[in-house]
């Protein structure tokens, strides 16, 4: 059963539908995440009721390859989720999905996977590599900006025994999915004389989710770095913060053609963005 979870625009309010799953119980919104019994299609008692070496055991769960998934204000992105399972009988099939909120009584965002069933290669008798994919359409799965930062990722598998013996953890780790950030500069005036003052200016800004365009980003603190012509390395001149706009402005001295630029470290929420360094010709 995959389930997908969908958000649509009603009379102006948002409404959470799901698709092809049991009505829903979270947080009487509509969104509903998978439990072992629908995915598999097991009844189980608790992990803990169970003696560990009757479940597989999951080790090196990947999402997007380790790298935090960034979305823009509209497209659609597919990534790949994989882990690696163990059980004496061989494992038959495993799960990853994501999902944000306080807990699972109160989630407001889940990413699940693609298909039916995992792509599982044994790699000895006991062990598998299984792979799945999350395909999140921004426009409908990302409706508000306090989904951006950290994310539950859920992780499990189902052994190949008579007993279908199951791993199932809806908290294995935590992954980050973030806003979009852009980053301009400009120096100006171009030529400059040597020792006179030039302008940087610049503007950060980062993908708004409920409005689908880019607004600033502000009070942030952004680097100011020059890298002087002939040369592959960027040095921090100064540090500035952002306005209530997003942008920045400040003076240097010029000295040598090269190049400035901004450089934005990110944040838990927002990924690290580098402008493109505008030349200055300083004769």
């Amino acid at each position: 059963m995959r389930i997908r979870t969908i958000v649509a625009a009603v009379s102006g309010g948002l409404v959470l539908t799901a698709l092809a799953v049991p009505a829903a119980q979270a947080d009487g919104e509509g969104l509903h995440k998978p439990t072992a019994a629908e995915r598999f299609g097991v009844s189980r008692a608790p992990m803990s009721a169970a003696a560990d070496e009757e479940r597989p055991v999951v080790s090196d769960v990947k999402v997007n390859g380790g790298k935090d998934i960034v979305f823009g204000t509209t497209g659609v992105k597919t990534f790949a989720v994989s882990l690696t399972a163990s059980h004496s009988a061989g494992i038959q099939d495993a799960y990853i999905d994501l999902w944000h909120g306080r807990d699972l009584a109160h989630h407001d965002g889940v990413f699940a996977p693609n298909e039916q069933n995992a792509t599982c290669t044994a790699v000895s008798a006991t062990t598998s590599n299984c792979k799945l994919t999350i395909t999140v359409d921004v426009g409908r799965e990302l409706y508000m900006n306090t989904l951006a930062g950290t994310w539950h990722v859920t992780a499990a598998a189902i052994a190949a025994d008579e007993a279908g013996s199951d791993y199932w953890n809806d908290s294995y780790g935590t992954h980050k999915v973030q806003r979009l950030s852009k980053l301009t500069a400009n120096a100006a005036p171009e030529p400059v004389k040597k020792g006179k003052t030039i302008t940087v200016t610049g503007k950060l800004t980062r993908a708004n989710w409920e409005t689908r365009k880019y607004a600033g980003y502000s009070t942030q603190p952004v680097k100011l770095q020059f890298r002087k012509k002939g040369s592959d390395t960027y040095t921090t001149v100064k540090t500035v913060k952002t306005n209530s706009k997003g942008d920045l402005k400040t003076t240097v001295k010029a000295t040598v053609d090269g190049y400035f630029r901004w450089s934005f470290a990110g944040t838990s929420t927002t990924p690290a963005v580098n402008a493109p360094g505008d030349f200055i010709d300083v004769r």
